[in-house]
């Protein structure tokens, strides 16, 4: 292990210390989807099939919009205002100054969103197959290729938040209102398949209801449609650029 490994992977145990502190990752990231899982699974009009589309339990329609729902809170709510917050107290700035590097402060952040999220996706379909009898993705590799794309696109975009964001308050307020818009094109309150033709088509080219669709795809048995999978790469390639051009850190 080189001197530079050793060091990220210190500086990232010591940024997952401080992201196990704060609320939003693993109370509103982790254990509020667990939560409307529990709820949507303990009312009968979710679990009773028929309810859903195709004759399943409107539960199995949920679950990929919760899965989505992790992705976007970590990326979007908790990502953006730590980054944001680091340089507006010149944190960044100093870190550049040390051996370790600013650099390797964003690499750590990077790690911990992506890894959490794919932690806390997989606690998610496992309490929904082992305690509401959902049945796991039929197309577990697809299912995978879209969560990665769905997680590498909304982190982008994380970025570019708190690359944009002035300060840790904006980079909150950001966050927080493209994570609401962004999940009730991903159907949250209104599954994609009930959306009138409009809403359907946008949410379609967005990153939540892409990644949804893709991840529901999945579920169901079907290699993703390659239009989901493009606009995902697409929004990863061009927010990860532009948040890795706009990046201030100072």
């Amino acid at each position: 292990m080189t001197v530079e490994t050793a060091a990220l992977g210190r500086l990232t145990a010591t940024e997952f210390r401080l992201f196990l502190r704060e609320r939003i990752g693993p109370i509103f990231g982790i254990g509020f989807p667990l939560l409307l899982l529990a709820i949507f699974g303990n009312i009968p009009f979710f679990s009773r099939p028929g309810n859903g589309f195709d004759g399943e339990p409107l539960l199995y329609t949920y679950v990929p919009i919760l899965v989505a729902f992790v992705i976007a809170m970590l990326a979007l709510n908790a990502l953006p205002p730590v980054l944001a917050g680091y340089r507006e107290k010149g944190v960044l700035r100093r870190m550049r100054t040390t051996p370790v590097g600013a650099v390797r402060v964003l690499a750590a952040q990077l790690t911990i969103t992506l890894a959490v999220s794919a932690v806390a996706a997989v606690l998610l379909l496992v309490v929904a197959r082992t305690v509401f009898d959902v049945p796991l993705p039929r197309q577990l590799a697809g299912f995978a290729v879209g969560a990665v794309l769905g997680a590498l696109a909304l982190t982008a975009i994380g970025l570019f938040v708190a690359a944009a964001a002035p300060t840790g308050r904006v980079a909150n307020a950001v966050g927080s209102i493209l994570f609401y818009v962004m999940m009730f094109f991903a159907g949250l309150w209104l599954p994609i398949e009930a959306m009138p033709p409009v809403l359907r088509h946008v949410s379609e080219v967005t990153p939540l209801g892409a990644a949804v669709q893709a991840l529901t795809d999945a579920s169901q048995g079907h290699w993703p449609h390659a239009l989901q999978l493009g606009v995902l790469a697409a929004y990863a390639a061009a927010f990860g650029l532009a948040g890795a051009r706009m990046f201030r850190w100072e």
